[in-house]
């Protein structure tokens, strides 16, 4: 017994009482005599007994657990994604079991059938990079099962029981975009990731709109389907450094902060000055944005924002009394100039007269 955690049943032979005895001595049921009581209780704490919560609430009717699938808590995003998750969860009276996809498709439906058989009350997803069929989210749509995407999400796939929390990808893209027109840059290249995340759909819909908006030519050449990692910005920035001198990019918006750091580095390998010679923007505000030299321009991702707001909304879909407004709910971005992308000058603001 001492290599296994005790059962009610181990007391129960102990003592030689029944199993539902001992359940009733550890409540404290009234139909117990104290004398019972006192040696269950006595042996309980030799044995180091522990009840198994998930078991009595489980008979209760309910887990009071939610559960947590994300592609990796490597990084910054997905940690505090789920940090905020744990805090909102926790103030809200839940726990919470956490599995990782590794961007995997197969370990994702694995993970989902597993926090499905937990008969967990909510599950709150952020897809693998990998999937593009989604029927194993129909089992749990049609069980009812309260069901959260944030940031990876499946576009489309509705139902009471459903929502959605996401950033503003494509207005955190287009205000990139933006400011590097704004800083004189006029061969924008830009690193994105599979198009049929929404994420990277979305990046790559508002820089190609910008560039519209903004009366610049789209150049093919200049966009980099690419690993979002270090090594794909690398192997991204030096292809796009064997165009011709003429048609080289003078600044680079990546989907992801990695990849800029990626094309930071090859940029500096190649003698080139960021940003005067080549501007940088990632995207995500990792820790290490704030740590480059230059210190990486990029998009915050409210990524604790989304987590609370991720379990207010399951919590409304729940019950329906506690959901206010929609259950597609969008964060807005916010664009951190730093030096990596800012040739010129902030214009000072006139002062205003006494």
């Amino acid at each position: 017994m001492a290599n296994r955690r005790a059962s009610i049943t181990d007391l129960a032979k102990a003592l030689n009482l029944s199993a539902s005895t001992i359940s009733r001595a550890l409540s404290d049921h009234a139909d117990v005599s104290e004398a019972t009581k006192q040696r269950v209780r006595q042996l309980a704490e030799e044995l180091h007994y522990q009840p198994n919560q998930l078991a009595a609430a489980l008979r209760r009717g309910r887990s009071n657990t939610l559960g947590v699938l994300v592609p990796h808590i490597t990084g910054h995003f997905f940690p505090e994604v789920v940090n905020g998750i744990a805090v909102e969860a926790s103030k809200a009276g839940y726990n919470v079991m956490i599995f990782q996809s590794n961007e995997d498709v197969q370990q994702e439906k694995k993970n989902l059938e597993l926090l499905m058989n937990a008969q967990v009350e909510g599950i709150l997803v952020s897809l693998a990079n990998t999937t593009q069929d989604f029927a194993h989210f129909d089992a749990v749509r049609g069980q009812g099962v309260p069901l959260v995407f944030f940031d990876r999400v499946v576009e489309g796939f509705d139902g009471p029981n459903v929502g959605t929390v996401v950033l503003d990808d494509y207005q955190g893209a287009y205000q990139v975009v933006s400011h590097l027109i704004e800083q004189g840059c006029s061969r924008i290249a830009h690193f994105t990731g599979p198009l049929h995340l929404n994420i990277h759909r979305n990046r790559h819909q508002g820089y190609l709109d910008a560039l519209t908006a903004h009366g610049m030519p789209i150049e093919q050449e200049l966009i980099a389907f690419c690993e979002m990692n270090l090594k794909g910005g690398k192997q991204a920035m030096r292809s796009l450094l064997k165009l011709p001198a003429g048609q080289r990019p003078d600044a680079v918006f990546s989907s992801n902060d990695l990849a800029a750091v990626g094309a930071m580095q090859v940029a500096k390998e190649r003698r080139l000055r960021v940003p005067d010679d080549v501007a940088i923007v990632g995207f995500s505000n990792e820790v290490f944005t704030s740590l480059t030299e230059p210190m990486l321009s990029s998009v915050d991702q409210r990524c604790e924002r989304m987590g609370k707001t991720a379990v207010q909304l399951l919590q409304g879909l729940l019950d329906t009394r506690k959901l206010r407004g929609s259950r597609q709910i969008m964060l807005k971005p916010e664009l951190l100039v730093r030096e990596s992308s800012l040739r010129r000058p902030e214009p000072t603001k006139p002062r205003k007269k006494r």
